[in-house]
């Protein structure tokens, strides 16, 4: 689905995207012609990403701290400069801080850090966009990337798990808003890709249980799924360029999964 489609200079932002899943997404948008803006809140992060991104397209940098209602006006106003507009949001996060932990070792301050992250960043974006667009009578995607763990959840993620479903409606909200001028937004459950955060999660449950990594990684990553690996990110790009294309329009508000078959469930 999706292989070969060419963006043809979509102006595209990606949050969180100086390394892991944001970075490689930005990667696979700009083999397809996509122009794209990552975004960072770490300076130096951000410079090494856009020297290695820059040798396969139109990339540009603004640091930005996702916390931030001053950053996150910053990055779509920099943004729109920068490109000349914007058609499109990829959405993609870190992790909840207290990562993994379950629900009775976390605290009001954890509770808030998700809900920040997960629902308020995303959804205050996407109203800055979707104001925008309507006032210039413009076209608009946004593409949430989300986990596979909102339909089966994972105890220690349940922070991210609880705060990042409400990402599921608001992609129907907008497709049924907004849809009839243009603007769609769409929900992407992933399963396990292989990031710098997926390790450091799962370094830390091997060092709690006292296991091996290796151990940790095959029981939690590996055997979940019939294909026994992680996703690739030609796949991964691949779908997110579908889903940024004309071709996915009837598509709106959908909630699509990428996760090799490990999630058991059928429905939301």
């Amino acid at each position: 689905m999706g292989v070969g489609i060419d963006l043809e200079g979509l102006r595209v932002l990606v949050t969180a995207s100086s390394r892991g899943i944001g970075f490689n997404v930005a990667r696979e948008l700009l083999k397809r012609n996509a122009r794209v803006v990552i975004s960072s809140r770490n300076g130096e992060n951000l410079r090494k990403a856009l020297d290695e991104l820059s040798s396969y397209g139109e990339v540009y940098g603004v640091r930005a701290n996702l916390f931030s209602q001053r950053d996150l006006e910053n990055l779509v106003k920099e943004g729109w400069e920068l490109l000349g507009g914007v058609d499109a949001l990829v959405w993609n996060a870190g992790n909840v801080r207290c990562e993994p932990c379950l629900l009775h070792e976390a605290g009001y301050c954890d509770w808030e850090n998700a809900s920040k992250l997960h629902t308020v960043a995303p959804g205050y974006l996407t109203t800055l966009l979707v104001q925008a667009w309507l006032e210039r009578k413009r076209r608009g995607v946004l593409v949430y990337l989300n986990s596979v763990s909102i339909k089966e959840p994972m105890p220690p993620l349940a922070l991210a798990d609880v705060t990042r479903a409400g990402l599921v409606q608001l992609a129907k909200s907008v497709s049924r808003t907004y849809g009839k001028y243009g603007i769609r937004a769409h929900s992407v459950l992933l399963g396990s890709f292989d990031t710098p955060g997926a390790r450091e999660n799962l370094r830390k449950l091997a060092e709690e249980r006292r296991e091996p990594f290796e151990r940790v990684w095959e029981r939690e990553v590996l055997s979940r799924t019939p294909l026994h690996r992680t996703g690739k990110w030609s796949e991964l790009g691949s779908l997110i360029a579908f889903l940024l294309s004309d071709e996915a329009e009837y598509m709106l508000g959908s909630t699509v999964v990428i996760d090799g078959a490990m999630t058991r469930s059928v429905s939301l």
